[in-house]
């Protein structure tokens, strides 16, 4: 099982790093699993077993009688999957909540050393616009800013994966949202960690738990 896992990860990511040095992009066409057996060196049954996993994950579709080719894949195939088989329990669903709160706070801390005076103040206009404020339009900006692209792409799946749990929304009180960004402008991190903790307000999570 180890070394059929093994030789799994290593076809996606020989097929990873083939797909970036041939220039491919959603909607190409992948070589047949021959060529990809042959050019890869790894026995076609091998290569058919990660083609599969991979078609299943919603990266890439197969067209009888066209080939396979690459999916336009923006994480819903995978947010569905997961919620229907894996993230059901609680403790799950807890898991992902708190997972994600600390890869904001980790962007929070990146965007101390990113973030310029003009951009605390587009963000604090913005804040003042809204009517009731998206927490996820919120930290989505707070993400561009850390400019940290692993951090962005599992934040964003972590939010997809939240909410396809639990539909509801939390609304959180905008004069926190304020001081957060005040803290922010501050650079001073033990001020940016206190007004995220008050923005997340404890009692609120264990009263939706």
């Amino acid at each position: 099982m180890v070394n059929n896992t093994k030789v799994y990860l290593e076809i996606v990511k020989q097929l990873r790093e083939m797909i970036t040095i041939d220039g491919l992009k959603t909607g190409d066409k992948i070589p047949s699993e021959r060529e990809l057996s042959e050019r890869l060196n790894f026995g076609r049954s091998s290569v058919r077993e990660a083609l599969r996993a991979l078609e299943l994950l919603g990266l890439i579709e197969t067209r009888r009688g066209e080939g396979t080719f690459i999916r336009d894949f923006r994480g819903n195939h995978l947010v569905q999957l997961l919620s229907t088989f894996i993230l059901q329990d609680e403790k799950a669903k807890r898991d992902v909540f708190e997972t994600k709160n600390f890869i904001e706070m980790d962007c929070l801390r990146l965007a101390i050393h990113k973030i310029d005076d003009q951009s605390i103040v587009n963000l604090k206009k913005w804040v003042n616009q809204q009517g009731i404020i998206d927490d996820n339009d919120f930290f989505y900006q707070i993400v561009e800013i850390a400019d940290n692209h692993l951090f962005a792409r599992i934040w964003s799946i972590l939010k997809d994966y939240y909410h396809s749990l639990d539909s509801s929304r939390m609304i959180y009180s905008r004069e926190d949202y304020v001081f957060l960004l005040e803290a922010l402008a501050e650079k001073n991190e033990a001020k940016i960690l206190t007004a995220y903790y008050r923005l997340r307000n404890l009692s609120v999570f264990n009263d939706k738990y």
